[in-house]
């Protein structure tokens, strides 16, 4: 049997921008040994597997795999397998449903002349604010100090929509520029509530970034060690999500653009919004454009 997959570039409208995925389809009796090892031969930040739908009223259950392990939700893998299955499907759907670990995902699709041009997600749970962690073990883990985080808003908390991260604010964008992971840090603070991850922003936007509100990093363990992620939907969301929180306004709805990638060579344009009604978060979404980049086919031994 003969597997198709197709590469795309997430949250960019050129390629080799954004961030890589791979969407594998006809996944069926693929285990999940093979699903994780064909996840580590491809060795982007995600790689999807489209099953059929447990219930036939959604469009596919989806699962996601790092290098290293199975995602219970994520970003950039719904935005841009939303955005392969949209292209392929035979007849226009405005909204796409998968099933997921963390549970039912809404991606809505967004077409121009008739092509898919952007997709956007709705998060499956309700912002988690969990554990805090101190400046200086958040600056640790990004080779910062502990005057390079800000706290004035928010000090640094694991928080997530559905998968956890280590959300914090850093001062400028030179901090955010020189960070670096360092593994030993990492290992002294993570992981903490399910959170693997470190993501960090400023918004300090430098006039020829002015396109975003916010400039934002993400360091996480792969298959290599430590490495950086150039965009990713599943924190930014997380991250909005606690600004809308934090925002003293009830009701409303909080639309940020918010930039990622842009000190690796990969920059990422990230479109936010959260809805807030009697101060609550009533949702959140996170979506932006993709551009798809190749396709194949591969074949396992044991395939007939």
């Amino acid at each position: 049997m003969q597997r198709r997959y197709i590469t795309v570039d997430v949250f960019t409208d050129r390629a080799f921008g954004g961030n890589q995925l791979a969407v594998v389809l006809d996944a069926g009796g693929l285990s999940t040994a093979q699903m994780q090892a064909i996840a580590t031969e491809f060795n982007y930040s995600e790689t999807t597997f489209v099953l059929p739908p447990r219930d036939k009223a959604n469009d596919a259950e989806v699962r996601i795999f790092t290098p290293v392990r199975e995602l219970p939700f994520a970003g950039h893998p719904n935005v841009g397998t939303a955005f392969v299955l949209a292209s392929l499907a035979r007849e226009p759907k405005s909204r796409l449903l998968f099933e997921e670990k963390a549970g039912l995902v809404p991606v809505d699709i967004v077409r121009e002349q008739g092509r898919v041009v952007s997709t956007e997600l709705t998060a499956p749970q309700p912002l988690s604010r969990l554990a805090q962690c101190s400046a200086e073990e958040v600056a640790a883990c990004i080779s910062l100090t502990a005057d390079d985080i800000k706290t004035d808003h928010h000090g640094p908390q694991v928080v997530g929509v559905g998968t956890p991260f280590v959300v914090a604010e850093v001062r400028s964008r030179e901090a955010v520029r020189r960070a670096r992971p360092d593994a030993a840090a990492f290992g002294r603070m993570l992981p903490r509530d399910g959170a693997f991850s470190v993501y960090f922003y400023t918004r300090d936007v430098p006039a020829a970034e002015a396109s975003c509100e916010r400039q934002a990093r993400m360091f996480f363990p792969g298959a290599s060690g430590l490495i950086e992620d150039p965009a990713t939907g599943s924190a930014t969301v997380a991250a909005a999500a606690l600004f809308a929180d934090l925002d003293p306004a009830p009701d409303g709805e909080l639309k940020l653009t918010i930039g990622q990638g842009f000190d690796m060579g990969r920059p990422s344009i990230l479109l936010t919004r959260v809805r807030k009604r009697d101060g609550k978060i009533v949702s959140a979404h996170v979506g932006g454009s993709c551009v798809q980049m190749m396709e194949g086919t591969f074949r396992l031994a044991g395939d007939s």
